[in-house]
């Protein structure tokens, strides 16, 4: 192991174990159990245990998908295990099956999201985050544009809105919900920053409070129509209006290793500092052979793309570490960030 890195700057520092893959990894089964590796442990725990023995630099978080349908027990022994840890635990909720811009699915989407809310309140996560604005590569969904837009924010706002109120979420100490907005082709919709801001403002301006804050991923940021310029200045915006806290420092278009990023986690992390609203940085990597990202390769096939050079993808997520770890620490020695 290199010499330990002290982490200088007053943000969480954390992993979104994507890279043990969705099939075999992160998705239950037909039962609403949780993958195992062959020691018997939950793959995510065993994940989340080899890193933190590796990284030299502390790993302070780890936010794991929320799928519905996963057993108690399941759901009981991952969140134990990685809080065994010393980990920080976040949520991302997952939804399928279901279209949250779609008036027909409401209570379906509706109760996915209150499901997720009551783990969250069950184990003390103060912050949630989810894909919930859009439904993933909806076969023939085409981008909703002028009032139809305006339509589908207000009927998000609604959605999730009432996600938290009947699940009692602000008395359950659930502190705030970051919204992430996916890549055109992923999602039809909401593919950039800016318009994920907007179903951000309307559930706030319905709930009466910023509860709600957009999620800034630089990969997604990379694959939408925006620029980087473009995207430093709405996150300055978003920022300013105290609606943006959490960071995903993650390659466009490849996902891998964060060396094939092409400079925007350091533009848009460098932004993310200024504003002082920087709070948590997770390092995400994708598997590109994950089975159950095979529509992702036909999208792209730059997501197929084995960017390892030879590691076992724990080291190339340990290497991320690092790399996010100093740039972090070189913003606080610059003045950037505290």
């Amino acid at each position: 192991m290199a010499d330990p890195i002290t982490l200088k700057a007053d943000v969480e520092l954390g992993v979104v174990p994507t890279h043990v893959k969705f099939v075999g990894g992160l998705v239950p089964d037909e039962n609403g159990k949780l993958p195992r590796d062959g020691g018997g442990q939950l793959v995510v725990v065993a994940e989340m245990a080899k890193l933190c023995e590796m990284a030299p630099v502390k790993i302070d978080a780890a936010q794991i998908t929320v799928f519905p349908g996963v057993d108690d027990g399941d759901t009981d022994e991952l969140m134990t295990g990685l809080k065994d840890l010393g980990l920080k635990v976040y949520l991302m909720f997952m939804v399928g099956g279901a279209d949250p811009m779609n008036p027909d699915d409401e209570e379906k989407v509706v109760e996915m999201l209150k499901a997720g809310l009551e783990i969250a309140k069950k184990y003390g996560v103060e912050h949630v985050a989810s894909t919930s604005i859009e439904e993933w590569m909806q076969d023939g969904a085409t981008p909703k544009t002028g009032a139809d837009f305006a339509a589908a924010v207000a009927h998000l706002a609604k959605v999730h809105t009432r996600a938290v109120t009947e699940a009692g979420a602000l008395a359950g100490g659930v502190k705030h919900w970051h919204f992430e907005f996916l890549r055109g082709g992923e999602f039809q919709t909401f593919t950039d920053v800016a318009k994920a801001w907007e179903v951000a403002k309307a559930a706030n301006t319905a709930i009466g409070s910023k509860f709600f804050r957009v999620m800034v991923d630089a990969a997604h940021c990379g694959d939408s129509e925006l620029s980087i310029p473009e995207n430093q200045a709405v996150l300055a915006e978003i920022a300013a209006a105290d609606e943006f806290s959490m960071f995903h420092a993650s390659s466009k278009t490849t996902r891998g290793c964060l060396s094939t990023d092409d400079g925007w986690i350091g533009a848009l992390l460098s932004t993310a500092a200024q504003t002082g609203k920087l709070q948590f940085v997770f390092v995400e990597l994708f598997h590109h052979e994950d089975p159950a990202l095979e529509p992702l390769r036909q999208l792209d096939p730059g997501h197929g793309i084995d960017t390892t050079d030879g590691r076992s993808y724990s080291q190339a997520v340990v290497d991320g570490l690092v790399d996010v770890a100093r740039r972090l620490n070189n913003l606080v020695a610059r003045g950037m960030l505290k």
